[in-house]
């Protein structure tokens, strides 16, 4: 009796652990067509030797520009992608490549936040420049000028970079704070603490470039903490 109740006991607490246990989601990028493109133009195409989802400027000034994905309702948890900007060829001299992710979108694109790098930036001749590789901003009442000004250094640091060149980001979101890991790093190279939408805020991902970036992403994954 007493070895049937331990082995009991024993498969329903493998049932809760498994239960538990966050699962990564690898979403595929070959199908631009299911997605939003939002101020942005989605192709596939083979990128320095991964098959890639190639997401460009289409000249709309605005930083609502991503390639949205479909039925996907993220909260907390990680998001992990390889991704590479460089400006276009027809970009103006303010452009960076910008290029880095959007999540908690709401259902009309009208909020939501993101972390992106600016790759032109990290070996910069220019100190500022530099230390201006990564950055955090909140639309629609946070860009980038407005947390600059206020919050100098609090929401931009520095990252080695080069233009086009795959690097893998992962970005770990936990109720109001966020951390931005570059190249594998196991030090976080940004550190969020009050994404400004609020603990509760939640909505899909999106992959995000800035005015004049030709941009591409591949190997996209999402793991979801809540339960």
């Amino acid at each position: 009796m007493k070895t049937a109740f331990n082995v009991i006991l024993s498969s329903i607490c493998l049932v809760h652990v498994a239960f538990g246990q966050a699962k990564k989601q690898s979403i595929a990028l070959d199908k631009p067509e299911d997605f939003a493109q939002i101020n942005a133009q989605a192709t596939v195409e083979t990128y320095l030797g991964k098959k890639s989802l190639s997401v460009n400027d289409v000249g709309e000034n605005s930083e609502v520009k991503f390639v949205k994905i479909s039925d996907l309702d993220f909260k907390d948890g990680v998001i992990e992608v390889e991704l590479a900007g460089k400006p276009s060829a027809k970009a103006s001299g303010q452009a960076r490549g910008f290029v880095g992710v959007a999540f908690r979108i709401n259902g009309d694109h009208t909020k939501f936040e993101c972390i992106y790098l600016r790759p032109t930036n990290g070996r910069a001749e220019d100190q500022v420049r530099r230390n201006h590789s990564v950055q955090y901003i909140s639309y629609p009442d946070f860009p980038w000028p407005k947390l600059r000004k206020g919050f100098p250094e609090k929401y931009e640091s520095y990252v080695d970079l080069v233009p086009g060149e795959w690097t893998k980001v992962k970005i770990e979101v936990k109720g109001d704070k966020a951390k931005l890991y570059v190249h594998g790093n196991p030090q976080p190279t940004l550190i969020v603490n009050d994404l400004k939408l609020g603990a509760d805020n939640k909505g899909s991902i999106g992959l995000w470039i800035g005015p004049g970036t030709e941009a591409h992403f591949a190997n996209l994954s999402v793991t979801k903490s809540e339960p």
